[in-house]
């Protein structure tokens, strides 16, 4: 057995409950991990996930270890479960509370705050009825609202003339929820605040991000260009992502602010999401690259 099937083989006996998937538990990079995640966590408080896209070997480890092809793959006490379409199964018949070991816990329900504009605007939308929407938060921490008809296994949160239908999954992100709607240069339209919501990458506009430099706010600015790009045009005061920066970044405390830039804001809003996969908290993509820093703050760093 070589060193990576050793440490798989370790990390299935040493925990109660495993599951192999693409990204963390809290941003699943791929639907049927999430989809996983969403069942466990009606079961369990904690429980480990590995991220099989952080390390090839592991990816490739995984299914040769269980002879199983695809990602996710869920342990418990040892022994293979099975992937998202097994995992899904057994919740829906009962099995998996069997399998886990533990009683699936009531669930609380959530409080839901309405402003009076909201519900100005959904008694529009409804013509003039009390609304009954159903409130959906994907994996992805995406919104959803429609107006709906309640369902058996729907837990309901009853206002001031309005009622909100939930799944289990959803109820269990939404407490303490703000629904208000607002008129904008862009338009009008129902904005969520929701406190529950995991860090996501903020975009920093040019101008600010000078600000900040000029105030010497504590963070670090993270070039994510190629060193070739780096010699054309440079904002002074910022790093290359090289390995060195690498090493500093897996040891630096994770509520550091990190911005990141690129060309134009594509490669580093990947790499900002990876940074948020890492634990940091803080996390910025500089909007338009070190092209918008070359017009809206510094014109001699040169445009390419």
């Amino acid at each position: 057995m070589d060193e990576t099937l050793r440490e798989i083989e370790a990390l299935v006996k040493e925990n109660a409950v495993v599951l192999f998937m693409k990204g963390t538990r809290q941003s699943p990079q791929c639907g049927f991990s999430a989809r996983v995640v969403e069942i466990l966590d009606d079961y369990l408080p904690e429980y480990l996930t590995v991220n099989v896209l952080a390390d090839a070997a592991v990816r490739e480890g995984i299914k040769a270890y269980s002879s199983w092809p695809t990602i996710p793959q869920l342990y418990v006490k040892g022994t293979f479960v099975g992937g998202c379409d097994i995992v899904t199964e057994m919740n829906e018949s009962g099995e998996l509370e069997s399998a886990l070991g533990v009683t699936r816990a009531e669930l609380a329900t959530p409080e839901i705050f309405v402003s009076e504009a909201a519900l100005a605007a959904l008694r529009q939308f409804s013509e003039g009825q009390a609304p009954v929407v159903r409130l959906e938060v994907s994996p992805q921490w995406q919104y959803g609202m429609d107006f709906d008809e309640p369902r058996p296994s729907d837990i309901v949160v009853m206002g001031d003339g309005w009622t909100f239908l939930l799944s289990r999954a959803t109820a269990r992100k939404v407490d303490g929820l703000r629904v208000d709607f607002v008129e904008g240069p862009e338009g009008s339209g129902f904005k969520i605040d929701n406190p529950n919501e995991p860090p996501k990458v903020r975009q920093l506009p040019a101008p600010e991000l000078k600000a900040w430099m000029d105030a010497g706010k504590p963070m670090e600015v993270i070039d994510v260009r190629t060193p070739e790009e780096r010699a054309t045009a440079a904002i002074e005061g910022t790093r290359l992502l090289d390995e060195t920066v690498r090493h500093e970044l897996d040891a630096l405390d994770r509520s550091r602010p990190l911005v990141f830039f690129c060309h134009h804001g594509g490669r580093s809003q990947r790499a900002a999401e990876q940074a948020l996969q890492m634990g940091f908290t803080d996390v910025f993509n500089l909007i338009g690259g070190i092209d918008a820093w070359s017009q809206q703050v510094d014109p001699s760093v040169p445009r390419y």
